[in-house]
């Protein structure tokens, strides 16, 4: 690997020559490759994987499946995540034990987000946003198929969330970087480092910062990462914001044997480095800071303010005829707030109504909790949503039990057909066991209703199929 002389300079003062010299044996070798298993739908581990120490469902791969060929992968049974970001299940299991309202600013792909709902305690909200229109669809796919209710999905700048005010009990802003920690990972990521874009960045990041501060609640935690070496974006940026903007920064519990580094830059203040010659993952900062100040209130600061009527002017009391059976297709239906906006018929944790309703019309939301059907004409459809939801009721549906080859060709939205003796209607398709989606069987053929946009597109198929969790 050629790296850039400026580079090689400023990362072997930070580290020290022994250091550095071994940091770049670190980076020649391949990157390990780790998943992150979803508990909320499998107890399934990897065959041959071995634990990442610092989460409780990750697992290192003994080598790189092709993960689009795995039905379980599109199932949402488990989500490729590099080792070292899992760390943030470390804080917020040591800092997070009631239920809280949670935005994940900088959130595509959905690493992050997903872990995040998975550790959160049950009865919080975590709200995913990112900026980049090009990259907010893959986050939503990846939340969805996650199947966690208690989600919302935006693409908002930063400063958009100004006019939400202290909103939040946890922000983590895993910030664009200079992507130092990704040269192992992604040449272009080499071509592109200069010192000038680690100033633009360091720079973008204090704004990044700054606009969200406001809508943290005093007390609140601010989870700052980056996955880059240098000190600018990283142990700098964290004193600015404990000086400037007045946070207390806060340990986090390690054990020795995770050859975590703390802080380079001779300051005592705790941070957490992974750095590739001494932890096996890519290279990941993360510090943990808490806003000065107490919170006077437990509750989001929507629940305070007075309802106002929602787009198109009919107020939130005005509900809207929904077909009766749609209900029956989530378990503990009372629990959610039930809307219907064109034609789409949305299900939202009724104790976080009022959250919604004001995201909604102040901000632009992708989905946000379970979208449970379609109507069309006469047609109730059920969507993929509700496919992927944990919530869904396992009753109400019939489902199917397919072969591999006939997931595979599901999943490419291929035709589909079901033995003569299936049932006609909306039928679930299973592989071993876990949904992948809906068809609809009208007798000669199924409708594959599985979305376009999420489709395997390779007509490609490996000659040995590799399934990350086995035959369990």
């Amino acid at each position: 690997m050629n790296l850039p002389v400026d580079f090689i300079k400023r990362t072997s003062d930070l580290l020290g020559e022994e250091q550095f010299a071994a940091f770049c044996e670190a980076l020649s070798k391949e990157s390990p490759v780790s998943i992150r298993v979803n508990r909320l739908k499998t107890d399934a581990v990897p065959e041959g994987g071995h634990r990442v120490p610092w989460c409780d469902m990750g697992y290192y791969l003994s080598s790189r499946p092709a993960f689009t060929f795995d039905p379980l992968f599109h199932a949402g049974c488990y989500y490729v995540q590099e080792a070292s970001s899992m760390f943030l299940e470390q804080v917020l299991k040591q800092y997070v034990h009631e239920p809280v309202v949670m935005l994940d600013l900088c959130a595509a792909p959905g690493g992050k987000s997903t872990l995040a709902r998975s550790v959160l305690p049950e009865g919080s909200l975590l709200v995913a946003n990112e900026v980049m229109r090009n990259r907010v669809q893959v986050l939503a796919e990846n939340v969805t198929k996650w199947g966690h209710p208690d989600t919302v999905v935006l693409n908002n700048d930063p400063a958009d969330f100004a006019q939400l005010g202290e909103l939040f009990d946890v922000i983590l802003t895993d910030v664009p970087c200079s992507g130092e920690g990704m040269f192992r990972k992604d040449p272009v990521a080499v071509e592109e480092w200069s010192k000038e874009n680690v100033t633009l960045c360091w720079q973008r990041q204090r704004r990044i910062v700054s606009d969200i501060w406001r809508c943290l609640k005093p007390g609140g935690l601010l989870i700052y990462s980056t996955c880059t070496y240098n000190r600018e974006e990283n142990e700098d940026n964290v004193a600015w914001i404990a000086e400037e903007l007045g946070a207390e920064m806060l340990p986090v519990e390690v054990q020795p044997e995770w050859s975590i580094t703390g802080n380079l830059t001779g300051k005592d203040f705790p941070v957490y480095r992974f750095l590739s010659h001494r932890t096996e993952g890519e290279g990941l900062f993360m510090a943990v800071l808490r806003k000065s100040g107490e919170s006077e209130e437990d509750i989001p600061a929507f629940r305070q303010r007075k309802e106002k009527k929602a787009k198109g002017g009919k107020g939130k009391d005005k509900m809207p005829v929904l077909p009766k059976e749609v209900k029956d297709w989530l378990v503990s239906s009372d629990q959610y707030a039930w809307m219907m906006e064109q034609n789409r018929i949305t299900a939202f944790s009724a104790i976080y109504q009022s959250v919604y309703e004001n995201l909604r019309e102040r901000m632009r939301m992708v989905c946000a909790g379970v979208q449970v059907a379609e109507i069309k004409g006469r047609d109730l459809i059920p969507s993929h949503a509700l496919a992927m939801s944990v919530c869904r009721n396992e009753k109400a549906f019939p489902s199917v039990e397919v072969s591999y080859e006939q997931a595979i060709a599901y999943l490419r939205k291929e035709a589909f057909a079901l033995e003569a003796d299936a049932p006609r209607g909306y039928i679930l398709i299973r592989y071993k066991g876990k949904a992948l989606g809906f068809v609809k069987n009208i007798g000669n053929r199924a409708n594959n209703l599985y979305p376009q946009e999420w489709r395997i597109r390779s007509g490609y198929l490996p000659e040995q199929v590799s399934l990350v969790l086995g035959n369990s």
